[in-house]
């Protein structure tokens, strides 16, 4: 190589360094397309709320976010892909409770620590449970819920397609003492269509597979799990209403990126994702699909994974759920 040639590949050497800073310097972010990465498949409730942020976030802060979906089994492919990003604030993740909360208390070994591998961003929403029968079942409250279940206690149970629904119900009985029998779906949809078949007493389940089967009067809405009524169904009394304070339950959705990201990028997001959530055209959205807005800050991002993963490891520890 000539002497012109050296100094060339010198000075661009030279520069390279400087370069990468620039696209990680927090004062210029983002300075390129963002990844916002959702671990299910397209079209779901994580999916839908990955692209309403996507799009606040791209007009907020000027730059694309593409949302990629990366399904695989309890989300475990794409927590362990976040995991290895760069901390840069360029991948993001829109995480539900299932891989972040769920996976640490239900598997003896994963590729990632909740506590250690992420970075905590926003809580965007809540989606709390409804306790549903069958609406030819005889019981119209919980209290006659419970009253039926113990009255026949080797014929009542459960239908359960996710780990939270599991521990929600699991939680129901140690609090009410009774003795439902789990039986595994592999989907909300299966789990919702035994309940309507009568092959189960009742489920605990999220919104979206339920609202329309209760507003036709197949199903039966006994509880709302969440400290206020919902406002898709007014007339259901929360948990505590109900005579069961302390069961709230409710999947958390929110934004993490990888561990180590710079403070002054996690506070620009934080930022936008909580104004996106107050903005009233945003809560309507977020209401007509089951879910509750919240908007919070990094720190109560974080202090909620770190109070959820103590308050269900107990619960699975008492009804004697060993991880897989």
């Amino acid at each position: 190589m000539n002497r012109r040639g050296t100094c060339i590949v010198l000075a661009a050497a030279m520069a390279l360094p400087s370069l990468v800073a620039a696209k990680a310097d927090p004062a210029v972010y983002p300075s390129k397309p963002i990844r916002l990465i959702v671990p299910y498949a397209v079209g779901g409730g994580t999916d839908v709320l990955a692209r309403m942020a996507g799009k606040e976030i791209s007009d907020a802060l000027g730059q694309p976010v593409i949302v990629e979906n990366r399904p695989s089994a309890q989300g475990i492919a794409a927590m362990e892909h976040l995991a290895q990003a760069p901390a840069d604030g360029y991948t993001l993740l829109m995480a539900p409770s299932g891989p972040l909360v769920m996976n640490p208390v239900m598997r003896k070994s994963l590729p990632y620590s909740p506590q250690k591998d992420f970075t905590p961003i926003s809580i965007v929403g809540r989606l709390p449970l409804l306790i549903t029968v069958n609406a030819s079942m005889p019981v119209h409250t919980v209290a006659e819920l419970v009253g039926y279940a113990k009255a026949n206690p080797e014929k009542v149970s459960y239908a359960s397609s996710a780990a939270l629904f599991q521990l929600a119900t699991e939680l129901f009985k140690q609090r009410t003492g009774t003795k439902f029998l789990a039986i595994p779906y592999k989907s909300s949809g299966e789990s919702i269509t035994a309940l309507m078949g009568g092959q189960v007493t009742m489920a605990i389940a999220d919104l979206p597979p339920l609202t329309s089967l209760i507003k036709s009067g197949k199903l039966r809405a006994l509880a709302y799990t969440n400290e206020t009524r919902s406002e898709t169904f007014p007339d259901v009394p929360t948990v505590a209403e109900a005579g069961l304070p302390g069961t709230e339950v409710a999947t958390l959705v929110g934004v993490i990126g990888p561990a180590g990201m710079p403070p002054d990028v996690v506070q620009k997001l934080q930022d936008v994702l909580m104004k996106m959530v107050a903005r009233p055209e945003v809560r309507k959205r977020f209401v007509e699909i089951g879910v509750e807005p919240v908007g919070s800050t990094a720190q109560e991002y974080a202090n909620s994974i770190g109070r959820d993963l103590e308050r269900w490891a107990a619960v699975a520890e008492t009804a004697g759920i060993q991880p897989e």
